[in-house]
């Protein structure tokens, strides 16, 4: 039988896995001829996180970028990765239809197993919207923000509500 003290650290223990960091949106878009996939997360854990950026198409996953595996030699000169607090952005140069596909942010807290979570987002060339004011307001601006924002522009341009 457990010690109250260690079940009470072992129950922490799982709750900070279960809890500890989650994927809330992957999105992507472009910026002329560059590919962006904004990863945005929660990590209330105090261990580092692990990240991995990673490209499967054709059934064959590739590593864009990471520090649980070995990025592809192909894409590193094409990638550059942006940090900062709860948020990745990952910038891929060139982007043609040859890098199509699904795109996945996996993130891990460190040397915690079972605390994997991952999100997706299919990237198809011909249906990405262009990386803009609006864009960026729109993916990363709650929408009650944006209607509180939008009203002194529909005042000003005399839009009258029935």
């Amino acid at each position: 039988m457990l010690s109250p003290k260690i079940a009470i650290a072992v129950l922490l223990t799982v709750l900070q896995v279960a809890y500890g960091q989650k994927v809330n949106s992957l999105t992507a878009c472009l910026v002329d001829k560059t590919l962006r996939v904004d990863c945005r997360f929660d990590n209330t854990s105090k261990t580092p996180l692990q990240y991995e950026f990673s490209l499967t198409r054709e059934k064959q996953r590739h590593v864009l970028n990471s520090t649980m595996g070995v990025p592809e030699h192909a894409y590193r000169s094409r990638v550059n990765l942006t940090i900062s607090q709860n948020y990745m952005a990952l910038f891929l140069k060139d982007f043609s239809q040859k890098d199509e596909g699904i795109y996945a942010c996996d993130l891990r807290a460190s040397g915690i197993p079972n605390s994997f979570t991952t999100k997706n987002i299919t990237v198809y060339k011909d249906k990405l919207q262009t990386c803009g004011v609006m864009s960026l307001l729109v993916q990363n601006t709650s929408w009650l923000l944006l209607l509180l924002l939008s009203v002194p522009l529909l005042q000003a341009t005399n839009f009258e509500c029935l």
